[in-house]
């Protein structure tokens, strides 16, 4: 029985070379999709039969295909061809172009030869490749032509077109740290609140963390972190939709007191949940389990 309503899905990155096929992958791989860089076209075949038993692990996938490979290339058409008379796989070729012009700067400017010219001039492998891949590109359903385009705007084309409805590709990573143990090398975002009223000195409240109510309540009734907190929020709603605008897949906010049990803690949790509704979020503490492992 032919299951649509959970077709995977199968897109084949393909065109000029020089067109953008490894900015496109890319975003596929921030999409969540199972990418393969340069599969033989020869391939494709067993790559299916893995996608059809992987239990649903790999039912989004997008292959770069391209005349790398173009002693198979004849095979990929075949493939296609079987491919559509299936009923568990929807096959989209994504065929990006750019015009000659473009495509000889932009090997100008890596220095790198054309695969149907190694040594020859960049134009005349252009002008092969265009007539041997003819014919993949009318059967493209998306054509996307790079000329004009920076690398963001691709990436943005894509995203809009392979996103899920429910999917969101910028994550906000909310994390706790201690300064005594370093700052987290993948924040894009820092802030030090070692500045606020510290419950390390209440006894009570010093085996505890910020996810315990005792402590985070502590902190957030006091004048300064409210202030803060209002500063804080209101900073991060300005700048956290300019990060997304500007084509990030995720932004790392780290929050640092001393050890990073209490303040950190209590402060990543609020923030966290402040910017849940609005953006996918996750949030993590770094030095949480530390006070645990050096006693």
């Amino acid at each position: 029985m032919a299951k649509h309503d959970h077709d995977m899905q199968l897109v084949i990155i393909t065109g000029m070379s020089g067109a953008g096929k490894t900015v496109a992958v890319q975003s596929f791989e921030d999409l969540g999709f199972f990418c393969v860089d340069n599969l033989p076209p020869a391939l494709l075949p067993k790559f299916l039969e893995l996608m059809k038993e992987s239990g649903g692990k790999m039912d989004r996938a997008a292959l770069v295909m391209d005349l790398r490979g173009r002693d198979f290339f004849e095979n990929l058409l075949d493939s296609i061809d079987e491919m559509n008379k299936q009923d568990w796989v929807t096959p989209h070729i994504l065929f990006l172009e750019a015009e000659d012009q473009s495509l000889v700067s932009r090997y100008k400017e890596t220095r790198r030869s054309h695969p149907l010219a190694p040594q020859g001039l960049p134009l005349e492998g252009i002008k092969n490749e265009r007539k041997i891949l003819d014919e993949l590109k009318g059967r493209a359903q998306t054509i996307v032509d790079t000329t004009r385009m920076k690398p963001r705007q691709l990436r943005e084309v894509i995203i809009e077109k392979f996103a899920n409805d429910k999917q969101s590709v910028f994550n906000v990573n909310i994390m706790s740290f201690g300064f005594k143990h370093g700052i987290p090398i993948d924040a894009d975002l820092v802030f030090d609140v070692r500045f606020l009223p510290n419950p390390h000195y209440i006894d009570a409240l010093r085996p505890l963390t910020g996810l315990n109510e005792e402590v985070s309540s502590y902190v957030l009734k006091q004048s300064e972190t409210q202030t803060f907190v209002n500063k804080l929020v209101d900073l991060l709603v300005y700048m956290v939709p300019q990060y997304k605008r500007e084509g990030k897949s995720q932004l790392v906010i780290a929050i640092g007191c001393t050890g990073g049990q209490h303040r950190s803690v209590t402060l990543a949790e609020y923030i966290g949940k402040h910017f849940a509704d609005e953006y996918v979020t996750q949030r993590s503490h770094r030095d949480i389990e530390k006070r645990k492992e050096q006693s």
